[in-house]
């Protein structure tokens, strides 16, 4: 066989190396090209993988593991076993034999070596893969090499690393992996260097891990290193905690090497404060170099050189949201708009285009700005396919300040932890505006939406605001109405139609009267401030007239014994997967009374689903599998289940019952006292239950558009436009437009469904970040050395019994009495709530969608609980105290 490119000097290699020299190799030659030191080497290329993969026979067990399912990890474990066993006994042809064996004698004069792999699916920008393939350090010798060539191809089908790639999608058939030799260095010191902090996410601040000897002591944890922390623009170390670095591992002259256990050496520091500055300077080089900040493994030589040795990208920091005003100041607010609907998963193109509008349609309305509604306010921005509101200049108010520091306490009790540590941020200090200016802003946008005459009407019959804001949905909706026959184009002006002319009516309805909610509560307080215990607020706040989330969710359970007590519709529920009677269900072939029932139950739920504010996901009216799992849940609990429109019923009384005691009390008090609760208490009630109003009636406004967009989706299909026709939901409406009138975007589609992909991976979304990446729930949290499972009180009550841990509804099933642990809800998650003796929610605040609704249920609850779905297991023994806001785990 050829052996020609099947070794390369790092000098000649680039990012574009990367599918015949893997990443690892790639960075390493584009390091050498931006002048940074690197220890000289070579790269046995992917070709020389490819011919021992093909000598040990390896293609049968790779076709397996590429057909195995992710989430079967004994068969990944067992196929991986069996190709790296194939490998690791492969004989290296002989020709790559002999042209890696030259190299090592012309260009390293056969000297110690460290032998790294560098698949082609590693140090990538989007996945860094960092520790998954093996690295071989000390190796000395022709015969010592190419074992440990071969023991790094063998790393390629680690387990860990084939779940890796399985749970990114990543096909075992395309990867490849190719092997680093680099000399050793014997380093005086060595370590790993974040060009950006990996815990609080701040850029340009470089983080030092350093221990004497070679850099696997850090990597691998074996010692306590020195840590530092340096700001890259001032060179201020601002951080410094030096280890014990008890463990030291050096070369051996014969080759290999040695752990030597040393003395607590955290009297002094292993690297100087100069050589940390030098550190943080060239690691801020190579950052701007690849243009992303990286994660530098680094050693210092016996006479003081820093030499890099490998670089990759920190694939966990989240991005910093872009948006208009990004350069207007040095540092810019992020509040998370996804986290404060309970959504972490990435909106759709069409999703952000929608939400940027409505705010665009508001801000117009109110006259706080003139732009193209369909561009939304400056405020907007966009981080990781998420959307955040830069709310900078609100925060720096005095005023505003307070505003959100209450808001965020009622609504999302985390982010209120997040805004308070920025308070004493002197970037972000006070900045007065104008009171004038304030109140002629204020007046001027009373007066053009007629807000305090809605108010008006909502306080004076709170039982008529459900109503009044449907018909401004229905009345949106009609707006959207499209000829049959008519070309894609039409779809897309309707949709922008209904959010030119639809949405801002609806808006100003909606917004005011749930307004009432707020005024009616502060009157309460103030009325029965040192008459009533919070549990009793939370007993008076169960059960909630109006709220048609509650109603759906009570139609749902009524639906399941009306259709339980059919035989027919009892037994297919029982006996067919959920997703096989959603495809029944569309056929029009379920028995009569579960289709007639489900049908009746679309017609006026249809609209809603999980994640249901991103207009690119499936209604249930579109998939119905969600609502039929939950109906087959219901009906397997048994005729002793205790009936939760039994439960809401007794709430309910219970809490007219507890209205009628709080008014008396406060009339004791004094006659203006008695008249005040008299007025607030009912009121309290139904415009609280009326605040998920305005919520399922842009639910219906977004499945409205979305069913517009669709049919315009087929039709570009037919035209040969698009490849599907959900492909619209990747576009934003000017693309689509474009796309309508012959303009192919089919590649930027595909771009990002794959992104998409990405992100619906990405386990953590900030609540707050700044401009320069800093999350400041991370700062709080450090400092107060959180630790036990503390959260916000939601609904009182105290429950014991098992934790179900659910990370997405569809498919989940809760027993009765089972406490549902979640990252957070929102309606769509609710029929499990109907089940569920109590819950714990990483997200959310007293006032936010799951604590008002498990209130209305009866069911304890705590929110705001950091890290819940990982600190506690299924099956775990938990207690929720919803009153105190804890959550004990029994050992």
């Amino acid at each position: 066989m050829t052996t020609e490119g099947t070794v390369l000097p790092l000098s000649a290699l680039d990012r574009s190396s990367l599918p015949i020299a893997g990443g690892k190799a790639a960075n390493l030659g584009e390091m050498l090209r931006a002048g940074v030191p690197v220890p000289p080497g070579f790269v046995l290329t992917t070709s020389a993988f490819r011919a021992a993969a093909k000598a040990a026979n390896i293609g049968p067990q790779l076709e397996e593991l590429a057909k195995a399912e992710p989430s079967d990890r004994a068969c990944l474990a067992a196929l991986a076993a069996e190709i790296r066993a194939a490998l690791s006994s492969v004989t290296v042809p002989e020709a790559i034999a002999e042209a890696c064996v030259r190299a090592y004698d012309a260009e390293l004069g056969g000297a110690a070596v460290a032998v790294r792999s560098s698949a082609t699916a590693e140090d990538l920008p989007d996945a860094s893969f960092a520790g998954q393939q093996d690295t071989y350090l000390g190796v000395l010798g022709k015969d010592a090499l190419l074992d440990a060539v071969r023991r790094c191809w063998a790393s390629l089908f680690t387990e860990r690393a084939v779940v890796y790639r399985a749970d990114r999608s990543i096909d075992p058939r395309d990867v490849s992996l190719a092997v680093v030799v680099q000399r050793l260095v014997h380093a005086r010191a060595a370590g790993v260097l974040f060009t950006a902090n990996p815990v609080t996410g701040r850029r340009r601040e470089a983080v030092i891990d350093a221990a004497p000897g070679l850099g696997e002591a850090v990597v691998s944890g074996a010692t306590n290193p020195d840590h530092l922390e340096v700001r890259v623009d001032t060179g201020e170390i601002v951080t410094r905690r030096l280890g014990d670095k008890r463990v030291v591992i050096e070369a051996l002259p014969g080759g290999g090497t040695r752990h030597e256990e040393r003395t607590d050496g955290s009297a002094e520091a292993c690297i100087s404060d100069a050589e940390a500055r030098d550190l943080a300077a060239m690691g801020a080089r190579v950052e701007a170099h690849f243009g992303a900040p990286q994660d530098i493994e680094w050693a210092i030589d016996p006479e003081g050189k820093i030499l890099l040795v490998q670089s990759r990208p920190i694939t966990t920091l989240f991005p910093i949201p872009v948006g208009p005003l990004s350069s207007a100041s040095p540092l810019r607010v992020y509040f998370s708009f996804n986290v404060a609907q309970g959504v972490f998963r990435p909106l759709s193109p069409m999703a952000l285009q929608f939400w940027r509008a409505l705010a665009g349609v508001a801000a117009r309305g109110i006259g706080l700005w003139d732009g193209e509604p369909l561009d939304g306010p400056p405020i907007a921005a966009v981080g990781a396919s998420r959307l955040f509101l830069d709310i900078t200049a609100l925060f720096r108010d005095p005023i505003g300040r307070r505003l959100v520091a209450f808001a965020l306490s009622r609504m999302e009790a985390r982010s209120g932890v997040a805004i308070r540590a920025l308070i004493d941020d002197e970037r972000l200090g006070l900045v007065e505006t104008p009171r004038w200016r304030i109140a002629r802003a204020a007046v001027r946008a009373l007066a053009r939406t007629r807000a305090p005459l809605t108010l008006a009407r909502a306080l004076a019959n709170p039982d008529a605001v459900p109503g009044r804001i449907s018909e401004k949905v229905d009345a949106a909706i009609a707006i959207g109405t499209v000829p049959e026959g008519s070309p894609p184009v039409a779809y897309v002006d309707a949709v922008e139609r209904m959010i030119r002319e639809g949405i801002g009516p609806f808006i100003f309805t909606g917004v005011p009267s749930i307004a009432g909610a707020l005024v009616s509560m502060l009157l309460f307080r103030r009325a029965l401030a040192d008459l009533m215990t919070e549990e009793e607020v939370h007993t008076l706040l169960r059960s909630l007239p109006n709220n048609p989330t509650t109603e759906m969710d009570l139609e749902l359970w009524s639906l399941s014994r009306r259709v339980g007590a059919d035989p027919a519709s009892h037994r297919v529920l029982r006996d067919e997967a959920p997703a096989a009677l959603a495809k029944r269900y569309a056929d029009r072939s379920l028995p009569a009374v579960l289709q007639r029932e489900l049908a009746s139950f679309l017609a006026r739920w249809g609209a809603r689903g999980v994640a249901e504010i991103d207009i690119g996901v499936p209604r249930w009216g579109d998939d119905p599998t969600h609502i039929l799992g939950s109906l087959a849940n219901y009906l397997s609990l048994g005729d002793d289940a205790s009936p939760p429109d039994v439960a809401f019923e007794r709430g309910a009384r219970e809490a007219e019952q507890k209205a009628e005691e709080l008014v008396a009390r406060a009339r004791e008090k004094g006659a203006l006292r008695g008249a005040v609760a008299r007025f607030a208490v009912p009121r309290v009630r139904r415009l609280l239950g009326a605040r998920e109003a305005p919520k399922f009636g842009i639910v219906r406004i977004i499945a409205q558009a979305r069913s517009l967009l669709l049919a315009a989706g087929r039709l570009l299909v037919q035209e040969g436009k698009l490849a599907a026709e959900d492909d619209v939901f990747f576009l934003d409406l000017r693309e689509l437009r474009a796309v309508t009138g012959g303009t192919d975007l089919r590649a930027l589609v595909a771009e990002r469904r794959r992104l998409n992909t990405l992100e619906l991976g990405r386990k953590h979304v900030p609540r707050i970040v700044l401009s320069d990446g800093t999350e400041p729930e991370m700062i709080a949290a450090a400092a107060s050395g959180e630790g036990g499972l503390s959260g916000t009180p939601a609904s009182a009550g105290r429950v014991t019994g098992k934790a179900r841990v659910v990370l997405d509804p569809v498919g989940a099933k809760i027993e009765p009495g089972e406490i549902l642990v979640a990252p957070s809800t929102d309606p769509g998650w609710t029929p499990l709530f109907l089940t569920a003796g109590g819950l714990v929610m990483e997200m959310g605040g007293s006032m936010s969608h799951g604590a008002v609704v498990a209130r209305e249920y009866g069911i304890p609850a705590v929110v705001g609980v950091a890290g819940a779905t990982a600190r506690i297991t299924t099956g775990q023994q938990i207690t929720v105290d919803g009153g105190a806001g804890r959550v004990g785990v029994e050992a």
